[in-house]
């Protein structure tokens, strides 16, 4: 049989293996199931990939991100070996020709979502296959403990149903011991291997920046480099404003959030593989599955939610492990907006409730009812109708969601388009003669409109008129039909499914628990971050791999609280140092190092730093004397 160092050398043109990698794989390959935890970038997709294509039959990977599968499956077809990734965008035709083509074309790797597994037709089709080995990637989101949790994670177990016999690995960054002991639990797999390597890099240098005034020292820091860098905000409308500030200051640069289009999406992420814009401003919609090895800085303006989350963006950089830096804007500002932030969205009990029997209401589902149909579902609509917060209303819709009370199918990114076809002339002729507020409008919020489609949201135009979706979407087409505009019509309403009969306060009591639960854990990881930030003490690598449970911690001496301590520590050896010369003329270096009982680098480095300074010299037989 062919080994392990063979595959890796074949395809994937590697002499070795990184550690613990080959560790992992051996326990793959004799059939032992593993939970792997590496640091962004530390070789993660090698130890389920490797083992796959040595394994007779299919490897089935669950992962949490189209963009991710599919490009997965684009770096395995570039180095010859033939994988398939099952999402949303393929009709059922082309589903049962996917299956096909793995069944009896040598394919070696299929890619589902978690929620694509769910489907009766795919279980049906993955039944057929020979599934040598089942990896589980970003496997932190079956945990609520742990960060970007995912409810349809907790029904994969379903696979092992399919094939009980088949080995598991489950893949993720970051990871404390509670979270991977409730991996363990959700997985519900025997006999599970937990395999860790440290999640701090040597050359990452962390640094926390408690300035209100961000654009001066990111210009500082990004003037310093000719390498990429990524700059995560918070906003859409932040990373939108960063990034022009940056180009008008004669920095490349280019932006990324879930608010693009695909093609938009796909632009922005090659011109900064590309370098053609080498500075990436994003949300932390972007960088998951990003591979780019010469990453010289993540700046955060916005604290992260939690420090999983950070520890994933911030392990962005350095990989080709050339030095790297990571910082954190931390301002009382910051904190403060964070602290807003998740009040904002936080789920009481009575919000829940409140949201649960509204949404009833809303379809007129009786008391004690469960209607077989789902309902086309307008977030924005809802919120206005009723004067609710979107960001805690979408959250209680989640959290509804992933207690199985219902389900609620997102469809937020699809957006009209609308280009007027006629002169802008002719449009405001049209909109006096038909008294038309609709198209005053339009022409006041969107520019460009007459040179090329623009994305519009018809919500936002009838909010600010007091109209009705309706009444805007009607009179576009109207424009449309009468060839004075283009109107590209994209329904964007999601879909609510009810799974229970409606019980209202009887239905919230039963998650009640669930929910204050869930509220503490996210206020746990609030505080964990606002602690680190506000921390000055403790060098930071220290204080992140104790969170993370690690053992045998050493100061980095590359943090900005060593790089502190450190210059304290010098200028007060530089006095002990010059007293010495008080009592004795000139002194060798050997009996300097003598006097003191610390490490011989740090003396040198102060003797040096005397040197510099000229407060000490070096005297014709090569001794150290004061000036």
């Amino acid at each position: 049989m062919v080994t392990a160092l063979e595959v890796l050398q074949k395809y994937w043109k590697y002499t070795s293996f990184k550690k613990p990698q080959k560790e992992i794989i051996d326990l793959v390959l004799d059939t032992k199931n593993v939970i792997a935890v590496l640091p962004t970038g530390g070789g993660k997709s090698i130890c389920y990939q490797v083992p796959g294509m040595i394994k007779e039959g299919v490897c089935l990977v669950i992962s949490p991100l189209i963009a991710l599968m599919n490009d997965q499956v684009s770096s395995l077809k570039e180095i010859g070996i033939k994988a398939i990734a099952i999402t949303s965008a393929l009709h059922q035709t082309e589903i049962i020709n996917a299956f096909d083509n793995l069944l009896f074309g040598n394919y070696k790797f299929l890619y589902l979502s978690p929620e694509k597994l769910q489907s009766k037709l795919i279980q049906e089709k993955i039944k057929q296959l020979n599934i040598n080995l089942i990896a589980i990637d970003e496997v932190h989101c079956i945990s609520e403990w742990g960060h970007d949790f995912r409810p349809a994670y907790l029904k994969i177990p379903i696979i092992y149903e399919l094939h009980p016999n088949t080995p598991v690995i489950g893949l993720t960054a970051t990871a404390t011991s509670t979270v991977l002991k409730d991996i363990s639990k959700q997985l519900n797999i025997p006999d599970i291997k937990i395999i860790k390597q440290s999640l701090v890099r040597k050359n990452l240098a962390l640094n926390v920046i408690k300035s209100e005034d961000f654009y001066y020292h990111i210009k500082q820091i990004l003037n310093d480099t000719s390498f990429p860098s990524i700059l995560y905000a918070s906003s859409r409308k932040k990373v939108k404003s960063v990034s022009d500030y940056l180009n008008k200051n004669n920095f490349k640069s280019t932006f990324y959030h879930g608010g693009l289009s695909t093609d938009e999406k796909q632009l922005s992420f090659s011109n900064w593989m590309q370098e053609k814009t080498p500075i990436m401003v994003a949300t932390n919609a972007f960088g998951m599955g990003i591979d780019k090895k010469n990453v010289q800085n993540i700046i955060h303006l916005d604290l992260p939610n939690s420090l999983e989350n950070y520890m994933q963006e911030a392990g962005r950089a350095g990989r080709n492990e050339n030095e790297a830096f990571s910082y954190i804007f931390a301002s009382e500002h910051c904190i403060s907006n964070l602290k807003k932030q998740f009040l904002k969205g936080k789920v009481s009990i009575e919000f829940a409730k409140n949201i649960y029997k509204t949404l009833n209401q809303y379809f007129q589902v009786s008391y004690g009812e469960l209607p077989e149909q789902s309902f086309e579902f307008h977030l924005t609509d809802f919120c206005s109708h009723y004067s609710l917060n979107i960001l805690q209303t979408y959250n209680t819709l989640k959290l509804l969601e992933k207690e199985e009370i219902l389900h609620f199918n997102e469809n937020f990114n699809r957006q009209s388009t609308l280009k007027f076809a006629v002169s802008p002339d002719e449009i405001l002729r049209y909109s006096e003669k038909n008294n038309s507020n609709i198209i005053r409008t339009i022409l006041r919020s969107y520019g460009g409109i007459f040179e090329a489609p623009i994305k519009i949201n018809e919500t936002i135009i009838a909010k600010k008129l007091g109209l009705t979706f309706l009444s805007v979407k009607n009179e576009l087409e109207k424009l449309s039909n009468n060839e004075f505009a283009d109107y590209n019509f994209k329904n964007n309403n999601s879909k609510i499914q009810f799974l229970v009969p409606r019980e209202d306060d009887i239905t919230i009591r039963k998650i009640a628990t669930n929910i204050s639960h869930l509220n503490s854990i996210k206020s746990d990881k609030i505080n964990a971050i606002i602690s680190y930030v506000n921390n000055d003490t403790i060098c930071r690598s220290s204080y992140l791999l104790s969170y993370f449970n690690e053992k045998n911690i050493k100061d980095c001496g590359i943090c900005d609280v060593c790089i502190k301590s450190t210059f304290k520590n010098h200028e007060q050896l530089s006095k002990e140092i010059l007293t010495l010369f008080s009592s004795k003329q000139s002194l060798s270096t050997k009996e300097v190092i003598a006097h003191f009982n610390i490490d011989n680098s740090t003396i040198l480095t102060t003797i040096q730093l005397l040197l510099d300074t000229n407060k000490i010299t070096i005297t014709s037989q090569n001794k150290l004397e004061k000036v």
